[in-house]
């Protein structure tokens, strides 16, 4: 590729959303997993992206896959499996999103490193490894061959644990994981839940252990509050744009994508362009809550800047 992009490595599934039609309740069907909003919100910033892993080779991965097309995301190196596509049944308290994942072997977790083109890591600007994904010992093994070949090259690396609680079988090897990826991290972005499930503590506390580690910037997300940003020794909260939010589905994946962006334009180096470029990425988040589904509902470049013309983004 002659223009910057970004690798991201993880999940691809389908998720069935609850709803409610004619008195009836109902599950719809749309593309999802953290790693894909995140690449399909790269894409629709207007940047070239690879999405990274193993997907059912069935109806339901060959939707994902045209889906993915339709939007720009790469998928040259998304691996098909001969294993059911992984399903996300998605219910809601109000507007936030609660998962159980069906799907034995998960078809996002059969991708080892021998099967990633050696050269594409390297080539990229951006890597983003996480979500639950890294639970599964083949991906977890591809991504960290892929986090010391982005550090050798020089490669901004990116990180979100996206913590799920009812996954997690050993909370302490979880928290080990996400402590291996942050101590040489360029950015790690989480959420307070995420915080309080893998640390129980307060996101500022959870932001400034991460930062001791070794991570250049930490990025709490904080629901309707905005997010925390902490680079070095300095935090500052960001609030977010007010919204008639909806779904929430995706919301800390627009985020990161958003932060995805500055990391391949414009990469901060001080606390003040931390918080210039999270205020662009809340707001991205923010819209994205006003439709609902994941990756359906994140919006491009030209829709943030017309609905929100006083956030300029990194450029």
């Amino acid at each position: 590729m002659a223009r910057p992009y970004a690798v991201v490595i993880g999940e691809a599934l389908v998720d069935l959303l609850e709803d409610v039609r004619d008195g009836q309740r109902v599950y719809r069907e749309a593309v999802g997993g953290a790693p894909l909003n995140v690449a399909v919100g790269v894409a629709r910033l207007g940047h070239p992206v690879e999405l990274v892993g193993s997907l059912g080779d069935d109806v339901l991965g060959r939707r994902v896959r045209q889906f993915l097309a339709e939007v720009g995301v790469g998928t040259d190196h998304l691996v098909p499996v001969d294993v059911a596509t992984t399903i996300a049944l998605t219910t809601f308290d109000g507007s936030e999103p609660d998962f159980h994942f069906y799907g034995e072997p998960p078809s996002y977790g059969l991708l080892g490193p021998e099967l990633v083109d050696p050269n594409l890591v390297p080539g990229a600007s951006v890597l983003y490894c996480g979500s639950i994904a890294l639970l599964q010992p083949r991906l977890l093994a591809t991504a960290l061959a892929a986090w010391s070949a982005a550090g050798a090259a020089g490669t901004s690396r990116a990180f979100d644990p996206n913590v799920r609680p009812r996954l997690v079988t050993d909370v302490a090897r979880l928290r080990q994981t996400v402590e291996e990826f942050a101590a040489t991290a360029d950015l790690v972005k989480l959420s307070a839940a995420d915080a309080a499930a893998l640390y129980g503590a307060t996101p500022g506390a959870a932001a400034g252990h991460l930062i001791d580690l070794g991570a250049r910037a930490v990025v709490v997300t904080l629901g309707a509050a905005g997010a925390l940003v902490r680079h070095g020794g300095e935090t500052e909260t960001v609030p977010a744009p007010r919204v008639a939010a909806v779904d929430a589905t995706g919301a800390g994946d627009a985020t990161m994508a958003g932060l995805l962006h500055g990391l391949l334009v414009a990469p901060p180096d001080d606390l003040a362009g931390w918080v210039r470029l999270v205020e662009f990425a809340v707001a991205i988040a923010a819209l994205t809550c006003e439709a609902p589904g994941g990756a359906t509902a994140i919006p491009t470049l030209a829709q943030v800047q017309a609905r929100f013309p006083g956030i300029r983004p990194p450029q």
